[in-house]
């Protein structure tokens, strides 16, 4: 599993690479500061899953994730915000799942192997219906 790690805050971001380290198969395979970046990155790793901040500077996060087609297949983004009322916006930006930044490690943690396990649920199914 591939992950991508996107926000302005390298203390939170070492945060989060240490957490997911933990888990078996995901390897952190890039880290950006700003969208620019990121969208970089995006095409040159080809990520499973994007965990990005909503206050990531550059272009907004809102239009990065509306550009999710530039990834060769179906990239999943988590997306860190700081209010509350901003994963409704990000949901409707096409963010797969939201976070609150002060959410516990657990809380994020459950977020993501339930991404993974959907990812792979669909991988699955892809191969399936290829046999």
């Amino acid at each position: 599993m591939h992950v991508l790690l996107a926000t302005k805050h390298p203390d939170l971001r070492l945060s989060i690479e240490l957490l997911l380290s933990q888990e078996p198969g995901v390897s952190i395979v890039g880290s950006a500061s700003e969208t620019e970046g990121l969208l970089a990155l995006i095409e040159s790793t080809n990520p499973d899953i994007v965990i990005v901040d909503w206050d990531l500077p550059g272009r907004p996060v809102a239009k990065l994730l509306s550009k999710k087609s530039i990834s060769r297949k179906r990239t999943r983004f988590i997306v860190l915000c700081t209010r509350p009322e901003v994963k409704y916006q990000a949901r409707q930006a096409g963010a797969d799942v939201c976070l609150i930044k002060g959410d516990t490690p657990d809380e994020l943690l459950a977020v993501f192997r339930q991404t993974r396990n959907e990812l792979r649920a669909k991988t699955g199914e892809s191969k399936r219906e290829k046999e």
